[in-house]
């Protein structure tokens, strides 16, 4: 998963590609994530736009769980000194995507806005099921300078 389109402002490369690793054209995606992550994420991250049947079949082979999620992150580099450091992966479902979308009343565009910001939060080792509210409370903030009004922590 690591060609695809690509954004780049400051320290975080984003490509964003199919499952197959072939370029996906979602420059808007890669440029606002890069402007609003935080100052800690800093490397090379992929997103990986999939089909639900594919997002199933990761979700139950990482997680146990058979059914397709919206956002899966995939953690590589521990060592934020490496060179070049390689983030991670992001997986989005692009069926779950589209349905949250029209369920929230935005657009899919925004849906892959908030999806991939939670995937970065994830992918940089927020956990918004152990850090009492703290993930929420970043998320929130993120999100709101890129303009968009509701966040995935705060529809559970």
């Amino acid at each position: 998963m690591a060609r695809g389109r690509r954004g780049h402002v400051g320290d975080l490369r984003i490509s964003i590609t199919d499952a197959r690793g072939r370029p996906v054209p979602r420059r808007g995606l890669a440029a606002w994530l890069s402007r609003v992550a935080p100052r800690r994420a800093k490397g090379r991250v992929t997103i990986a736009l999939v089909s639900d049947a594919e997002m199933r079949a990761l979700n139950r082979r990482y997680r146990g769980v058979d059914r397709a999620t919206d956002v899966l992150s995939f953690p590589a580099d521990t060592d934020i000194r490496a060179p070049q450091r390689l983030l991670g992966d992001i997986v989005i479902a692009w069926g779950v995507a589209t349905r949250q979308a029209l369920a929230a009343g935005h657009s899919r565009a925004d849906e892959l806005k908030v999806l991939a910001l939670h995937g970065l939060l994830h992918l940089i080792g927020y956990d918004h099921e152990q850090d009492s509210g703290e993930m929420a409370r970043l998320e929130r903030r993120l999100r709101r300078k890129g303009g968009l009004e509701e966040g995935l922590i705060e529809r559970s």
